[in-house]
């Protein structure tokens, strides 16, 4: 049996494990990012997984899931926001294979979720589907016979910049806008509207709560309404923590999606809820590897 190492780098936190040659997980844990820190640093931290695991694993293959835009083939960021400092640059793919003599390869995180996603979990059996991330911004991917669809320069989907409405997508519909609205409405700067406080106010009846998530859902709406007019895809998948709401929030966004495409097309396209959760990352960078290798 075959073992891989895979590494989903996150803002927030570092989700790793190992998984057999069929997908299975032997085991998984997590540790802070540390993001202020820089690429430097987290480049580091997925050096000591990939040490930890080489005795009693023998990895076969190094998977990594990453935020920022990835270069694929040279296995590097090109480009990231500024939660991570110096990450531009960052090198993964040629410092793991110099150290540990072991095949790399790198993906962008949302990319690596939506394959995931694809091939084993909400999408699957659809050949064209597209995965939207809700998180602190919104990351997208496209999904085309369950293969990622990168685009001309490696950038495709990157429908978090999309403008809309004298702003853009993610400015107006993460879910980071949530905490911000609540907070303003109740004057409250405490910091203490963190997504599950607001959706419990929400099923209590609070009104500040309720439009606040209201407002979410008619933007996030319009925003997946917009993309299903370039990309007409039989499923959209969303994912992302505020996703596991999805009792609550999915009726909302697919009424608001209606509002926003015209019949023919909205009565084509499934809405669905990301299946993967926390293992979407990890799941993806390694069904990544495995494309990659087998080419």
């Amino acid at each position: 049996m075959k073992y891989y190492v895979s590494i989903d780098i996150g803002g927030t936190a570092v989700k790793y494990g190992v998984l057999d040659e069929n997908g299975t997980f032997a085991e998984k844990d997590k540790m802070e990012t540390r993001a202020q820190e820089g690429g430097a640093a987290i480049l580091e931290k997925a050096v000591g997984i990939v040490q930890q695991y080489l005795d009693a694993y023998r990895p076969a293959g190094i998977c990594i899931s990453t935020a920022g835009m990835v270069d694929r083939d040279k296995g590097e960021i090109f480009h990231a926001a500024p939660l991570i400092p110096d990450y531009a640059g960052t090198n993964f793919k040629s410092t793991m294979e110099k150290k540990f003599g072991i095949p790399c390869e790198v993906e962008n995180d949302v990319k690596c979720a939506g394959l995931a996603e694809s091939i084993s979990g909400a999408a699957r059996g659809k050949r064209y589907a597209v995965c939207l991330t809700v998180g602190t911004g919104i990351g997208g991917a496209i999904i085309l016979d369950g293969k990622i669809f990168h685009g001309a320069s490696g950038s495709a989907c990157e429908v978090g910049y999309m403008k809309m409405d004298g702003s853009d997508f993610q400015t107006l519909g993460a879910s980071s806008i949530l905490s911000k609205k609540v907070a303003q409405k109740k004057q409250d700067t405490s910091g203490k509207w963190n997504g599950y406080r607001i959706f419990e106010a929400a099923k209590q009846g609070d009104k500040d709560c309720i439009l606040a998530i209201d407002e979410l859902a008619d933007v996030l709406g319009k925003g997946i309404a917009n993309i299903c007019y370039v990309m007409n895809p039989e499923i959209v998948v969303l994912g992302g923590g505020i996703m596991t709401q999805e009792d609550y929030l999915k009726e909302k966004v697919r009424k608001a999606l209606k509002k926003y495409l015209v019949a023919s097309i909205e009565e084509h396209t499934e809405l669905a809820f990301a299946r993967h959760r926390n293992d979407a990352g990890m799941l993806g960078a390694f069904y990544n590897f495995k494309q990659r290798q087998c080419r």
